[in-house]
């Protein structure tokens, strides 16, 4: 079973454990989070991060972060080799329960999981309107070509 372990800007990461903790109760043994503090330098998250994985003791790691190209996600890469532990940028909820759901499958599996329950779980809601309101007027664009870019 691969640990897991979410880097993302405070409080992002421990508020994603926290969500996670609260849905599966027995999952904070091979869940971690780091959450990156204004200030902190790379080198210091990659330390933390590695010493965090080092806690978990497993033989593989899935690393879910928030953001492609920022700190938590450059440290992150730095700790992932490609083979036994993968790095998955952009975590949310949905993401996440799914990675808990599906933690038993192998680590390419398990990143396919967490890819898919990030982008299924990401959708626009529409609601009927509340009754006695006014329609909302179109756009205020001059451009009536404003969907071509």
């Amino acid at each position: 079973m691969a640990a897991l372990l979410v880097i993302a800007h405070a409080p992002l990461a421990s508020s994603l454990r926290a969500v996670a903790s609260h849905v599966y109760p027995d999952c904070g043994s091979g869940l971690a989070a780091l959450d990156v503090e204004p200030g902190m330098q790379p080198e210091q998250v990659v330390e933390r991060a590695r010493a965090l994985l080092a806690e978990l003791g497993a033989q593989e790691a899935l690393i879910l972060v928030d953001v492609f190209g920022a700190t938590p996600c450059n440290a992150a890469l730095e700790l992932a080799d490609g083979v036994s532990a993968r790095v998955v940028a952009g975590v949310n909820v949905p993401m996440l329960w799914r990675t808990l759901c599906y933690a038993h499958l192998p680590l390419d599996e398990l990143v396919a999981r967490a890819v898919a329950g990030g982008t299924q779980g990401v959708m626009q809601i529409g609601g009927a309107r509340r009754q006695n309101q006014a329609v909302p007027s179109g756009p205020h664009d001059q451009d009536p070509h404003h969907h071509q870019q």
